[in-house]
Parts: C-alpha cells; structure tokens; sequence
C-alpha cells in the first residue's frame, strides 16, 4: 500500500513533461509524414530572424531595381541646345546608377523592416498587427532622423500609419 501511495505521489510532484517525439497523430485520408531532425533544423533556419532579414534584402534590392530601372526608362534625361546628343553608353550609364540607387533603398528599408519587425515578434510572442506597426515606426525613424528631427518623426508616422494600414 506505502508503495502505492509513493508511486502517486512521485507521479503528482515529478515534472511529468517531456518533448512528445512518439506522437500518433489521428489517420486520415492521406498518409501523415513526420519531420526529420534534418526538417526540423532547416524550418528553424529558414524562420529566423537572420534568414528573414537576408531574404528581405535581397528582394527589396531585386524589387527596388526592377522599379529603378522603370523609373530611368520613363524619365530619360533630354539634352538641351548647347548639349550634344548623349550616347548609348551614357544613357545606360544613368539607368545603371537609377537602378543601384533605387535597389540599394529599398534593400535597407525592407532589411532594416524586418529584422525589427523579427526582433518585436520574438521579444513580444506573438504574431498580430502591433508587431509590424512598431517596426514600421522605428523604420520610419531610424530613416528619418538621418535628416533630422522634424523629418524622423514625420518618418516615423509615415511608417507607422502605412505599415499600420496594410496590416
């Protein structure tokens, strides 16, 4: 009997918990696979706040210089009378640096974006709205107070209100 009772009290006061690897999960019409340890180290890598923020700059670079490069097509620069005609070589010398330009910007704002937005989510444990509305506001302020004051805060609501909008 004293064995018994040592058994449910052992039972009720050890921390019963552990990691459920031996999961059987409820059948249904298709066959359920189950993560590798190999699976499950790539989805860690591939939901990180370093991999997110990487991915990000590379896209708002791609995005950035697809969007340059439009710009520099649309508004080509016109010589005046006393300018000769320019060159092949020079016109696409101009949308070269409009690209970079505009693909280095949008990299760093989208880099910048979401690593803060990665770091308030970890930091904070969850996953809503609030999360890219603060990044937002640092974003716009970070960027804005490379000008200033004046022109951090108004980057700072900027960014708030439009990352707050399509949110």
């Amino acid at each position: 009997y004293l064995q018994q009772v040592d058994q449910i009290a052992r039972f009720l006061v050890i921390n019963q918990r552990r990691p459920r690897d031996d999961y059987i999960p409820v059948r249904h019409f298709t066959p359920v696979a189950f993560k590798t340890k190999e699976e499950k180290m790539l989805g860690a890598a591939f939901e990180s706040c370093a991999f997110k923020s990487m991915l990000s700059l590379l896209a708002g670079f791609v995005l950035g210089g697809g969007i340059g490069l439009f710009s520099a097509s649309v508004n080509p620069t016109f010589p005046g009378r006393d300018m000769p005609q320019q060159t092949a070589r020079e016109v696409l010398r101009d949308m070269k640096n409009s690209t970079v330009s505009y693909g280095k910007n949008f990299a760093a704002i989208g880099f910048m974006f979401s690593g803060v937005e990665c770091a308030i989510e970890s930091y904070r444990g969850k996953t809503d709205w609030k999360n890219g509305t603060y990044a937002g506001g640092v974003t716009g302020a970070v960027l804005g107070l490379r000008a200033g004051i004046k022109p951090g805060i108004i980057g700072t609501m900027g960014f708030d209100g439009f990352f707050f909008l399509i949110e």
